[in-house]
């Protein structure tokens, strides 16, 4: 049996209108977008019923992460582009951990990453657990 210490917890909500308004604006949307999140969080996006939904959801597990993670680390900070969140098949999310994010959770002896993320009304909220 392989037992994984808890590292970090995260939990972020983040308002649905606010996301909206940010990707919606004519000046601000594309450079919001491209400097937050992840080119295939964008492509998935596409095919998103409501992307404003969708990017709130990703926008706050990007900061549930960082508040699980961050305070582990030597610069207590990273770029949020490093933190990816996807869908399985079935719809359940997980954290894509891609070569910068491996050597951010090396850096803070955390193995895993485990998601849960919900859209309520106007708010989207991930909890995230590192082990």
């Amino acid at each position: 049996m392989i037992i994984l210490m808890i590292r970090g917890i995260g939990v972020d909500a983040v308002n649905i209108g606010e996301i909206k308004r940010y990707i919606q604006d004519d000046f601000f949307g594309s450079a919001y977008v491209r400097r937050t999140f992840t080119p295939n969080e964008v492509l998935a996006s596409s095919g998103a019923a409501c992307p404003g939904t969708y990017y709130a959801a990703r926008f706050a597990a990007k900061e549930a992460v960082f508040k699980a993670v961050a305070s582990l680390t030597k610069s207590k900070s990273f770029d949020f582009r490093i933190v990816e969140t996807l869908n399985e098949d079935d719809g359940k999310p997980y954290i894509n951990i891609n070569n910068e994010l491996r050597v951010l959770l090396d850096e803070a002896s955390v193995q895993t990453l485990h998601i849960s993320i919900t859209t309520e009304g106007e708010y989207a909220i991930a909890f995230v657990v590192a082990c």
